[in-house]
């Protein structure tokens, strides 16, 4: 079975949220694990004669719940591209407006929990360190912030992206919904298109005086 063109632009747009949301999980929780399973985001840190310290780290669930909501989205890109690569190979599966419905429902809140993330990981990089040179300065214990700040600016950048993304899947799944709820009607007779057609197949009738 072909699927729609939107329906392919939509595919081809989740496999780029996958891999953006992918990373962005990925640069986070690298992140935190330099710090010792602290979250650095929105946290204080402090300069003790030449090195850096995270003395106070903010909850771990707010970097739990950045990286979880990143990683559950990319895994739901994911599986929703390969079921609809699978259906269009091997079954002959159509999106009714039930599941164009969902769809709908779940990208919205996709935008949501993205933009959130994106939010959470611009402010609470600033209110850490706004300046990529701290990253330069050894910390304390040892080990702990490499690259601390690429990585969080790097998961920024791609929870950005991925929000643009959603934006256009969105889009696209309203633009669907339009064409699905667009009722097939055929020609009548008053209608002025089934004259013109037919006027022109049979040829405009002579008049009588």
């Amino acid at each position: 079975m072909t699927l729609p063109w939107l329906q392919r632009v939509e595919l081809a747009l989740f496999a780029a949220a996958f891999l953006c949301g992918a990373f962005a999980a990925a640069a986070l929780t690298r992140t935190q694990g330099s710090f010792s399973g602290s979250c650095p985001l929105y946290g204080v840190a402090t300069l003790n004669r030449s090195s850096l310290a995270l003395s106070q780290p903010s909850a771990s669930s707010l970097c739990y719940f950045v990286a979880g909501a990143s990683g559950l989205l990319a895994l739901y890109c994911l599986l929703l591209l390969l079921f609809w690569v699978y259906s269009s190979c091997i079954e002959d599966s159509h999106r009714g407006r039930i599941g164009l419905r969902i769809a709908l429902v779940i990208s919205a809140a996709a935008i949501f929990l993205v933009l959130v993330s994106a939010c959470v990981l611009r402010f609470g990089t600033s209110s850490l360190c706004s300046c990529s040179e701290a990253q330069k300065i050894p910390w304390t214990p040892s080990g702990t912030g490499l690259q601390f700040y690429s990585n969080l600016h790097n998961a920024e950048n791609s929870s950005w992206v991925n929000l643009v993304l959603w934006c256009v899947v969105l889009v696209l799944q309203v633009m669907q919904w339009k064409f699905e709820a667009a009722p097939f009607r055929p020609l009548q007779r008053r209608d002025p298109e089934w004259s013109s057609q037919t006027d022109a197949l049979i040829g405009q009738r002579p008049s009588h005086f």
